[in-house]
């Protein structure tokens, strides 16, 4: 008898994608379940690239990305609903507080927890942070602002970038423990980019890009 396996929370279909020098993915299709997928992969081999293409922030050239059966090319509105994404280094909120951005992700995502925002917060040390303008906090600050609002955002489909850059040892150790429990998380799918797995969490899949 076998385990019933869960829907598939992404799929990706012939996905095209290439820079003037060169092609980083031709014909590419996939079908990310549930837990945590692990995009694998050394210096310029396109982690940024392909999140940036799941998350609709880049065109692709060709193939057909849908969240739940919610297509991007025709429905990009509810698809985006659906999905977290924050590039790490983007500077787009800087005149913002964190607790003016997680006012913005609280009315974006139905989803969202607040129970959770507050142990992110917590957990991530950030409570002396949330008053502040974003461009005053440090590079780790704000990536632990956008991993707090990741995880209490309720995303069917969540996108992290190097979620454990420039985060101090007792943060890396939450962000782990965070994305243990996402692993077993039966409604969302989340893809972590990295150099490396993340310590001690069961993964669903990974996709190797190469060294």
């Amino acid at each position: 008898m076998t385990t019933p396996t869960a829907p598939a929370i992404l799929e990706v279909k012939g996905l095209g994608f290439r820079y003037p020098e060169r092609t980083l993915f031709a014909d590419w299709s996939a079908s990310l379940p549930p837990g945590v997928t692990l995009v694998l992969g050394g210096d310029g081999r396109g982690k940024t690239t392909l999140l940036r293409l799941l998350a609709g922030d880049l065109a692709a050239g060709a193939g057909e990305l849908s969240i739940k059966g919610i297509t991007l090319q025709t429905h990009a509105k509810d698809y985006r609903r659906q999905l977290f994404w924050t590039d790490p280094r983007t500077e787009a909120f800087d005149q913002m507080t964190p607790a003016h951005y997680f006012d913005m992700q609280r009315s974006t995502y139905a989803g969202f927890d607040d129970d959770v925002l507050a142990t992110c917060v917590h957990g991530l040390a950030l409570a002396p942070e949330v008053k502040k303008q974003l461009f005053m906090l440090s590079t780790g600050s704000k990536r632990k602002v956008w991993l707090a609002a990741a995880f209490a955002s309720g995303a069917a489909l969540t996108l992290l970038d190097m979620p454990f850059a420039a985060l101090d040892k007792a943060s890396i150790g939450f962000v782990l423990a965070l994305l243990q429990d996402a692993a077993a998380h039966p409604a969302r799918a989340f893809v972590v980019a990295d150099y490396a797995a993340p310590a001690g969490v069961p993964l669903a899949g990974v996709i190797d890009l190469g060294d």
